[in-house]
């Protein structure tokens, strides 16, 4: 009589891990999008208010070493913002890459429980066989002893 196969288990629980740490490559990737946004929102924030100082001067001069030390922080500002919206482009471009990467693993799971419960019903369906097989018999036996009384 056939069993169960013991390797199914074995890889729903593979594939089980593989999908928990998919999930936390894309909870990690999206954590790091989120932060790059709330950077580069900081970023333009202070690049406006920059530039609303300067010009909202109300005509007081600025000392020219002022004036210049204030256009190369905001050129900074700029070089900044150029920069946190590269890595966010990359980030999400991760980010898509670990969702992708989820979808399998999910896929993966799927399909190795959908084996796990294959393999049970056959072996039910072996079962069921054997156990009709046994009462046939049974019924064969039972039917030959009566004709000989």
């Amino acid at each position: 009589m056939r069993e169960a196969r013991s390797c199914w288990p074995v890889l729903v629980n593979k594939a089980e891990d593989e999908l928990k740490a998919a999930q936390n490559e894309l909870t990690q990737a999206l954590d790091h999008v989120k932060q790059l946004e709330a950077s580069h929102l900081r970023l333009c924030k202070l690049y406006d208010e920059y530039r609303l100082q300067e010009q909202t001067r109300d005509g007081t001069v600025m000392g020219m070493q002022a004036s210049m030390n204030h256009r190369q922080f905001m050129t900074q500002l700029l070089g900044l913002q150029q920069r946190v919206v590269l890595d966010l482009g990359k980030a999400q471009t991760t980010l898509a890459q670990m969702r992708k990467k989820r979808l399998q693993a999910e896929m993966e799971l799927h399909k190795m429980q959908s084996l796990v419960e294959q393999d049970n019903k056959a072996v039910a369906q072996d079962v069921q066989r054997h156990e009709q097989r046994q009462m046939d018999e049974l019924g064969v036996r039972q039917f030959i002893l009566g004709m000989q009384n």
